[in-house]
């Protein structure tokens, strides 16, 4: 029998079975559900908070995507009623797209569902966690229905005990007593408790500090020439934006950055320009970037947020010299 629930209320010592469907209360699953997730996200988990909604990928849209505690991406697929196997393909899919995401898309996702800022809509919402997490680095699957297909069943029990895929199912039960009181109950396939302690276990956190290295100059230079090569957004824009503005100007604000990052159209406008300015100076406060720090320092006029970028003099030159022969090598 696959999972389901069933509601009886008690009338005289006896139990009647409330079988209102929330198509015959003219509520429809989707609509109504997708407008309550949004109103109370807490009803999916105590642990998970919504950063986006109808998110496009190649080849479909991910009804909301989600994070935890732990830092990892949650996919969370709605269907309609019960929910069949092919769902679970169609999430595994999404998953392994959601698994190229850095936290510039992450940003972007949340801006665009919140008006917000990742970094800012986090604290909101989580204002006890650390700045140290390492957002993204597994995925995890929630699925949401009525109920659960046997053979759906199977499979999620398989890959949670044999892959170490987090995958779990919500199960929502619209009740409408004799009353007329409208309740949602709702149930998970793995215990929410046993869900957050598995999150847990995986959270990794990625070490924080202002230290700047204290390399050889010889090794300094193969380790920054190697970073800024890569192809990644945020060691692209340090290329591009942030080391020639301090070339160019000495000292350097958050406000020339966001500004520097809306004239190249790195940026759309000023909040979007806000967000990429997180990311650099995230990866800035990377303890094992310490070899940034050693060429870059920072003022930091709150906790949390870093201004007043320089280049030491010490090392413009070869700073100057690794750009020159990137941009020659063809690393615009």
């Amino acid at each position: 029998m696959a999972t389901e629930i069933k509601i009886w209320q008690i009338e005289g010592g006896e139990l009647i079975p409330l079988e209102t469907t929330m198509a015959e209360a003219r509520r429809t699953e989707p609509q109504d559900l997708q407008r309550w997730i949004k109103a109370k996200p807490e009803i999916l988990g105590q642990d998970i908070v919504v950063i986006g909604e109808k998110v496009g990928i190649d080849g479909g849209e991910i009804d909301f995507v989600g994070v935890d505690r732990a830092g990892n991406v949650v996919i969370i697929e709605l269907k309609r009623d019960r929910l069949p196997r092919e769902v679970l393909a169609q999430a595994i899919d999404y998953a392994s797209a959601a698994a190229l995401w850095d936290l510039d898309k992450l940003n972007e996702i949340c801006d665009k569902y919140s008006g917000q800022q990742f970094d800012a809509y986090i604290n909101d919402n989580f204002p006890d966690l650390g700045v140290d997490i390492q957002w993204n680095k597994s995925q995890r699957i929630l699925l949401v229905g009525t109920s659960v297909d046997d053979s759906l069943q199977r499979m999620m029990d398989w890959l949670v005990s044999n892959s170490g895929l987090e995958i779990n199912a919500v199960l929502f039960k619209y009740i409408r007593t004799k009353s007329h009181d409208e309740l949602i109950a709702r149930t998970t396939t793995i215990p929410e408790d046993i869900a957050k302690e598995k999150s847990q276990k995986q959270q990794r956190r990625i070490p924080i500090s202002d230290e700047p290295g204290v390399y050889e100059e010889g090794e300094l230079q193969t380790l920054l020439k190697s970073y800024l090569s890569e192809t990644r957004a945020t060691p692209r824009r340090i290329r591009k934006i942030l080391l020639p503005l301090c070339l160019q100007h000495g000292t350097v604000t958050r406000d020339m950055i966001k500004a520097e990052l809306i004239k190249q159209k790195e940026a759309e406008d000023e909040g979007n320009a806000g967000i990429i300015l997180t990311t650099i100076s995230r990866e800035l406060g990377i303890k094992r970037r310490d070899y940034l720090r050693q060429v870059i320092s920072y003022e930091k006029p709150l906790p949390w947020e870093k201004d007043n970028y320089t280049i030491k003099d010490s090392y413009k030159d070869m700073v100057r010299q690794i750009l020159n022969e990137l941009e020659a090598s063809g690393k615009h």
